[in-house]
């Protein structure tokens, strides 16, 4: 069982190195600090010269405590200080695959896209067999107490992006750790995700490019250089 688990360890390693690699589109997200809910996102792109920035700078608000390190391509250290968990109010910081783009009605865009009914939720019971998962209600039998409703009377989830935060959707996922993680619309902090505008996150919804194996980089400034630099060559102003 040691080896099977050592073997698929590395497959994994090797598989998140792959898309690091291949990544040619990257969001950058950075605060002040561990405890800021308030940052700024930035879009780059790479080309043959390197990455270059593309578009303008977006204020975005975060989880209403800040940020801890998540679940996603990166090392955490092993010093950490913060680790993101359910229900703390931190948004993960690290680096994460960005999964498919949803909304409440169609949107024509060259990218995954889901559109989503008041019967997706996604769970965020640690003692659900579905934690950390969008499922339709429908076509189970629920055996969660909480859950976040994908489609409700306000505009949160008219838009979004699925960050791949503990495995989202897939096998994997740790109870505990952090579930239910997007890019959508609001004005304040949040439980975890990252917020913006609505012309906003539609504009970076139309931009991504599922070809280019887009990622995010979400941190404070100081480590979010450090990441930038170490995985991607890239350097933040």
């Amino acid at each position: 069982m040691k080896k099977i688990l050592t073997i698929l360890f590395l497959a994994s390693v090797a598989l998140w190195a792959g898309t690091l690699e291949q990544s040619r589109q990257l969001i950058v997200v950075t605060t002040k600090g561990w405890n800021d809910n308030s940052g700024t996102l930035q879009r780059y792109e790479r080309a043959s010269k390197g990455w270059h920035k593309v578009g303008k700078p977006i204020p975005v608000k975060l989880g209403r405590n800040g940020l801890g390190w998540g679940i996603g391509l990166h090392q955490i250290p092993q010093d950490a200080k913060y680790i993101k968990k359910e229900g703390d109010g931190r948004s993960p910081a690290g680096i994460f695959i960005l999964k498919q783009a949803f909304g409440y009605a169609p949107f024509v865009v060259d990218y995954p896209y889901e559109v989503y009914r008041a019967t997706n939720h996604c769970v965020d019971d640690i003692h659900s067999k579905y934690y950390n998962k969008i499922v339709d209600s429908t076509k189970i039998t629920p055996d969660y107490h909480s859950k976040e409703q994908m489609k409700f009377p306000k505009n949160y989830y008219k838009y979004g992006i699925v960050v791949n935060h503990n495995h989202i959707d897939e096998p994997g996922a740790i109870p505990g750790a952090g579930s239910c993680i997007f890019l959508h619309i609001k004005k304040i902090p949040t439980a975890g995700c990252t917020v913006m505008k609505e012309n906003e996150i539609k504009e970076v919804i139309q931009w991504l490019d599922e070809r280019k194996h887009p990622l995010l980089l979400q941190a404070p400034r100081v480590e979010a250089k450090i990441l930038a630099k170490g995985y991607f060559s890239l350097s933040l102003e």
